[in-house]
């Protein structure tokens, strides 16, 4: 089963890293933790012209949280705050439900739905991702 939570396409998406590093001067911030696991992201962004204009993440956690915080970096950038609510809300629902992936390369994160005691660390980037929003004002 662990096999399969740490397959190629999650693997790859946490080494690509895309967004890894904090933003200078973030529009908004925001560092949540599990502290059941010790899994900790930051997710940074800056805002102009009602959307996301550069996000940054720091992430301490294991692949899956540094695979879930990367797709976040390569898919928010341009998209419109209540976008990102809408992709934020829909993931939870897709690990615990079954539910259709808000965007279609979270599919990647299929193999998780088995491991209950492993959604958190696919969530935790995307609750970070509304916190910062809040934080910024969107």
């Amino acid at each position: 089963m662990i096999d399969a939570l740490y397959d190629q396409a999650i693997l790859q998406k946490a080494r690509e890293a895309t967004g890894a590093g904090r933003l200078p001067e973030p529009d908004g911030s925001a560092m949540i933790d599990n502290p059941l696991c010790g899994d900790r992201v930051t997710i940074d962004l800056t805002l102009a012209d009602g959307k996301v204009a550069k996000i940054g993440h720091l992430v301490r956690g294991c692949v899956l949280c540094e695979a879930s915080a990367a797709l976040i970096a390569e898919k928010a950038v341009g998209q419109a705050p209540a976008v990102l609510r809408g992709i934020a809300a829909g993931i939870r629902p897709m690990l615990r439900e079954g539910a259709a992936p808000p965007w279609p390369e979270l599919e990647i994160f299929t193999p998780v739905r088995a491991v209950r005691s492993r959604h958190d660390c696919v969530e935790l980037p995307f609750r970070a991702l509304a916190a910062a929003l809040d934080k910024a004002g969107a």
